[in-house]
C-alpha cells in the first residue's frame, strides 16, 4: 500500500502532481521544474521530505556500535554535529548513504533514505549483538520539512530563529517555532545554504502554513521531486540506487573525501575499503557534459575507444548551465580522466561527451 505524508492533502490544495516513489505518494511538481529548480537557486524553497527515515540510536555502546557500522569515525563528532557516511555490508558495499546526527552524551539520530529503510534496520539489528545499545525507529512519527536556498537563513529569522541562534553547517539543534519543540540541522540536498526541519507529525501541518506564509516575502514556493533531483544532479550530490549500490564502495562512488584515513576501529568492509584507498577499486563515477546534442539517462551505456566502458547513473538537463550533464561509472583506467572525451549510446547512436569536474554548479553550502 502506497503511503502518504502527513502533508499530503496540503500539497494536494497547492496544486502538486503526485506520484509514487519509494512506496510513498509524493510531488514531483507544483508548478515546472525549472521555475522551481530557479527558485530554489535564486530564492528558497520549501520540500516535504517526510518520506526519509528517522532512527534514534543510544546507549552504553552506542558509539562503538555506530563504528562498526560506518567508515567515518565517529568518535570525531561532538555534540551537535553532523557526519555524512555509508552503511557498510561485509565487502564495503553502500546498503545506504545517511547522516548521523549527535544528540548528545551516547545518543544519535540517524536519516535514512525512504527506500531503505526496512534493510537499513534488518542490518543494524543484525550488527547489534554484543553491543548494549537500543534502535528506535521513529519514521512513523516525525515529519521532515526542508527549506533550501539563498534566502532559508533569512526565512528562518523570520520564523523567529535568529541567525545568531541557528544551526552551523552540518550541525543540529533543538528550537522552538510557535510553540513547537523540533529539531533544526543546516544540512539538505540542493548545494545551497539550507535547514532541514524535523517535527513531530501532529505540528507539521501548521509548521508548513506558516513556513509558506512567512516565505511569501521571500518568493518561497513549494518544491517537488523532480526539482529535488535537477538540483542535487547539479551539485553532483548521489541518488542511492542509481549512483550507488551494495556493490559499489564509497572510494569507487567518489566519496573518499567521507572515509576516515586514521580510524583504528574496525568496521564492516574495512579490509576492502583499506585496499580501494590504494587502488581506486575496478570502477570510478564521472561526471559528463554533453557535447552533442542528447540527454544521457540513467542506463545509457558509455564508450571510450569504441569499447564500452561503463554506465550512466544519472542524467538530465542543467537548469542553470543550460546544458546536458551526467554521471556515470567507467572502468578504473589512467586514461579515462577529466578531460577526456567518451561517448554515450543514445538510442543506438554514440553522441560525444566530455569528462568535467564535479560539482557541475558550485555549491553555496560550504559542502566538502
Amino acid at each position: 500500500m502506497t503511503k502518504k505524508t502527513f502533508l499530503h492533502d496540503e500539497q494536494v490544495k497547492l496544486g502538486a502532481r503526485m506520484i509514487e516513489f519509494a512506496g510513498w505518494m509524493m510531488p514531483v511538481s507544483y508548478s515546472s521544474i525549472i521555475d522551481e529548480h530557479k527558485t530554489v537557486r535564486e530564492n528558497v524553497g520549501l520540500f516535504d521530505v517526510s518520506h526519509m527515515g528517522e532512527v534514534f540510536v543510544q546507549g552504553q555502546d552506542s558509539l562503538e556500535y555506530l563504528n562498526k557500522l560506518v567508515p567515518q569515525d565517529v568518535a570525531k563528532l561532538t555534540d551537535s554535529k553532523a557526519i555524512y557516511c555509508q552503511l557498510l555490508n561485509k565487502q564495503g558495499g553502500i546498503i545506504d548513504d545517511l547522516i548521523i546526527y549527535k544528540l548528545g552524551d551516547k545518543k544519535y539520530l540517524l536519516i535514512v533514505n525512504a527506500s531503505r529503510i526496512d534493510e537499513d534496520l534488518n542490518w543494524m539489528v543484525r550488527n547489534k549483538l554484543g553491543f548494549d545499545v537500543s534502535i528506535d525507529n521513529q519514521s512513523h512519527n516525525y515529519s521532515l520539512l526542508a527549506v533550501q536556498g539563498p534566502k532559508a537563513s533569512d526565512l528562518m529569522e523570520k520564523m523567529g530563529l535568529k541567525k545568531e541562534s541557528q544551526p552551523e553547517f552540518f550541525s543540529i539543534k533543538r528550537a522552538e517555532l510557535f510553540n513547537i519543540n523540533l529539531f533544526v540541522s543546516r544540512t539538505g540536498y540542493t548545494g545551497e545554504d539550507g535547514f532541514e526541519i524535523l517535527v513531530k507529525n501532529e505540528f507539521s501541518e501548521l509548521l508548513w502554513s506558516r513556513l509558506i506564509e512567512a516565505g511569501k516575502e521571500f518568493n518561497l514556493k513549494p518544491i517537488g521531486l523532480g526539482a529535488r533531483d535537477t538540483l542535487r544532479l547539479e551539485a553532483a550530490l548521489h541518488l542511492y540506487g542509481n549512483d550507488m549500490d551494495e556493490e559499489t564502495t564509497p572510494i569507487e562512488a567518489n566519496l573518499s573525501w567521507s572515509v576516515s584515513k586514521t580510524k583504528t576501529a574496525d568496521y564492516n568492509g574495512k579490509e576492502v575499503i583499506q585496499e580501494h584507498l590504494k587502488t581506486g577499486g575496478s570502477k570510478k563515477l564521472i561526471g559528463l557534459k554533453m557535447i552533442d546534442k542528447g540527454i544521457a539517462r540513467h542506463g545509457y551505456e558509455i564508450f571510450y575507444n569504441g569499447e564500452k566502458t561503463g554506465v550512466v547513473t544519472s542524467g538530465g538537463v542543467s537548469p542553470v548551465l543550460g546544458e546536458n550533464i551526467a554521471l556515470g561509472y567507467v572502468k578504473n583506467i589512467k586514461d579515462i580522466c577529466t578531460g577526456s572525451i567518451v561517448q554515450v549510446m543514445i538510442r543506438e547512436k554514440l553522441y560525444n561527451a566530455e569528462i568535467v569536474k564535479r560539482p557541475f554548479v558550485q555549491k553555496k553550502n560550504k559542502a566538502t
